[in-house]
């Protein structure tokens, strides 16, 4: 009996001291592990560079001008593939146009002409994200003339209007005042998006089917 007790009392602290073993060897493997001096630490100006967001307030526009004219060939040339000619959407890649006035629908159509407050943050995803491909590769002057393509086809802007750091602060958007609170939030969010939620209005509700 004392015999079979201590033996069972063995093979409990064996059955509990293994996985700690374990774990503490692999813990100390990790810890030696090689470094492969792969990449290297960024420099203040290289952070900064990919850092530039523009806020509603348009302070961050660099100098540089462009119109909706001026900007189709451009988006012909590396935007349509994914957007479409007229910025209709080709799955799985959301349209740009329309949908304005349908937001309190219950079918909304979420497209930057119908949903973002400002133009300023048309502007700056541009700069920031696109071509999806080939992030930042646009001049100052061809971001402002795609987001003049996009509003002019929103037919928010004329084709011929020209965009600058100061007309585009004048551009009002359909939404402006949709959100909550009104008017809408002037920093990002903690996942640095622009893209208030019309829906976090107190008492708001869907629109009946």
């Amino acid at each position: 009996m004392r015999r079979t007790a201590l033996l069972n009392s063995t093979i409990s602290i064996c059955d509990f001291l293994l996985p700690v073993m374990v774990l503490l060897a692999c813990s100390a493997a990790m810890a030696q592990s090689p470094t492969y001096k792969v990449g290297r630490t960024p420099t203040a100006a290289e952070l900064h560079e990919w850092d530039k967001l523009v806020g509603s307030d348009g302070k961050e526009l660099p100098p540089g001008s462009g119109s909706a004219k001026e900007g189709a060939p451009i988006y012909a040339a590396k935007c349509a593939v994914c957007h479409g000619k007229n910025g209709e959407g080709i799955p799985p890649f959301r349209r740009l146009v329309g949908g304005i006035g349908t937001l309190n629908t219950p079918t909304p159509k979420i497209t930057v002409g119908s949903y973002a407050p400002f133009a300023t943050t048309i502007w700056e995803y541009i700069n920031r994200a696109m071509p999806r491909l080939a992030e930042r590769t646009l001049s100052p002057d061809e971001v402002y003339a795609l987001t003049a393509w996009v509003l002019y086809k929103n037919d928010i802007i004329k084709e011929t209007d020209v965009l600058d750091k100061n007309t585009l602060l004048e551009v009002q958007m359909p939404n402006r005042n949709g959100f909550y609170p009104v008017p809408p939030q002037a920093t990002p969010d903690k996942d640095r998006s622009w893209f208030p939620y019309w829906n976090q209005a107190p008492g708001w509700k869907p629109a009946a089917k």
